[in-house]
């Protein structure tokens, strides 16, 4: 429950292949430290990437716990993508919200973010395909930085896991 199916280094990873791989059609992504930096900056190449998949037929939606809107609708305006914020992730609620706006499967949904306990967690309840990001920033919000202590071990215990195999 707490593995994700995919972890890479940066959303700039995930390409077509990864995607084919996974059966993935759409991709719900979380915002902060997985789109942007600590200072509401999106990365280089980050637009592009967006972009590139576009342009492959896969379907985006935004996905974020934040409570703040107008980060949330400034990242999606520049990334031409709906949104849905304050989600309550790893509740279901919004990830059911997020399908429907997808209009698909779960299982051809794969949900990016930087949270094992939220991003992680939420997508393998859902049976949608998990991939989990390294954080853009060092820097994070105070809950989240208390939320990373407990995903040291997690993610520590994944990697040599999947070293064994």
């Amino acid at each position: 429950m707490v593995y994700p199916k995919e972890y890479v280094n940066s959303v700039t990873e995930i390409d077509i292949k990864l995607l084919t791989k996974n059966n993935i059609k759409g991709l719900i992504l979380d915002v902060d430290n997985t789109l942007i930096d600590y200072n509401q900056n999106i990365p280089e190449g980050i637009e592009e990437w967006v972009q590139i998949l576009k342009k492959q037929n896969i379907k985006f939606c935004i996905l974020s716990n934040s409570n703040n809107e107008e980060k949330i609708k400034k990242v999606s305006k520049k990334l031409e993508m709906p949104y849905l914020f304050f989600a309550k992730k790893p509740f279901k609620t919004g990830f059911i919200k997020a399908k429907k706006i997808l209009d698909l499967k779960e299982e051809n949904i794969g949900m990016v973010g930087d949270q094992v306990f939220t991003d992680v967690v939420g997508a393998n309840r859902m049976k949608m395909v998990s991939i989990l990001v390294k954080p853009i920033d060092k820097k994070d919000h105070l809950p989240t930085k208390i939320q990373r202590i407990f995903e040291k071990p997690v993610i520590y215990q994944y990697l040599k896991i999947k070293e064994r195999k």
